[in-house]
């Protein structure tokens, strides 16, 4: 649909909800683009970050390395990045999934590091000597007391991909980015508006979805906690 003319200065209030009526098509579709870049990237980070950090568990001398190096892309600037990758793939997801992944790669490696080198000595120690394999004992034993950081860190990961993924609306691939990025091009007040509350609660809405569903998987966490 093609988006309506920026009206004139004196009618053009921060929100104006004939606007959101009547775009509310478009407006739901960068929603759901928003939803479904955040949810694969934080997805392909968790995939990526996973073997890195049993890497630097299985190997303490790589940690150094793995975190400086995931450390060293959160750096990149974003516009930057999502520019570079452009001629290789084009205006298309692609260009977007990898820089947001890459983002969250140092927030999810620290994380779970921080999350198995937290498990007591003697819990291992306990289930070594119950004749568990290092699959099961990683499974069954250290991996339910590591989930606690592990989701704080997808907490952290998932609202911070929120966040950039609006920047991604230079590719045309912003989700609700591209709202705000309309509004701003044309002094549209409106779209920016909703743009941006749309963007904050999401974050909120996931932010509490990861809690919750974190809190229902680690009961155990739940009833140490004072």
């Amino acid at each position: 649909m093609t988006p309506p003319a920026a009206p004139t200065q004196d009618r053009n209030p921060v929100l104006r909800w004939d606007y959101v009526v009547d775009q509310s098509d478009d407006i739901l579709a960068a929603l759901l683009q928003h939803l479904e870049l955040t949810l694969i990237s934080v997805a392909v980070g968790l995939a990526v970050a996973a073997p890195l950090a049993a890497i630097a568990l299985r190997y303490r001398w790589t940690t150094s390395a793995i975190t400086g190096f995931t450390a060293f892309l959160y750096t990149l600037p974003s516009v930057a990045l999502f520019a570079l990758l452009v001629p290789l793939f084009g205006l298309s997801r692609l260009s977007t999934v990898i820089p947001l992944a890459s983002y969250t790669l140092l927030i999810l490696v620290t994380n779970i590091i921080v999350g198995f080198r937290s498990v007591p000595d003697s819990v291992v120690d306990a289930a070594n000597g119950l004749g568990l394999t290092p699959v099961r004992r990683v499974i069954g034993v250290q991996l339910p007391l590591a989930l606690p950081s592990i989701i704080t860190g997808i907490r952290i990961a998932t609202v911070s991909t929120v966040g950039l993924l609006t920047v991604a609306a230079i590719i045309g691939q912003g989700g609700l980015g591209r709202l705000i990025l309309d509004g701003l091009r044309r002094a549209f007040w409106t779209p920016m508006t909703v743009g941006a509350v749309l963007s904050i609660l999401l974050a909120l809405a996931l932010d509490a979805l990861i809690l919750y569903l974190g809190r229902a998987a680690t009961p155990w966490a739940r009833k140490a906690s004072p």
